[in-house]
């Protein structure tokens, strides 16, 4: 078995758990993408490349994620409503580790 469970919150404050596949390479924004839990052209714009922000999440849970890459600190920090624990779901790699991880997706702008 190689899926996580996860705990999303969307933009209208509904929470989804979801699981998600750790064999797969995916990330957070595909794994948001996959279950519909954003309007299609609101999340992932860029493709995931760190150039948007449009996948701009809070993480409301304690886990270690790995450092930030300069790409996502300076998108971030051109980015709307950012907080201490905004990252992008682009960024976040599922693996096993981020089993229980618990996220809410930033507002649009």
């Amino acid at each position: 078995m190689s899926d996580i469970k996860l705990k999303i919150t969307d933009r209208e404050g509904v929470l989804h758990e979801v699981d998600a596949p750790t064999d797969m390479n995916m990330n957070l924004m595909e794994v948001v993408r996959s279950y519909e839990l954003a309007p299609e052209g609101t999340i992932g714009i860029c493709g995931g490349m760190a150039m948007c922000a449009s996948c701009q999440c809070y993480v409301t849970s304690d886990h270690e994620l790995p450092e930030m890459s300069d790409d996502e600190d300076a998108m971030l920090a051109e980015a709307f409503n950012v907080e201490d624990n905004s990252r992008l779901g682009c960024q976040i790699h599922m693996t096993p580790d981020l089993d229980g991880l618990e996220v809410e997706l930033a507002p649009e702008s």
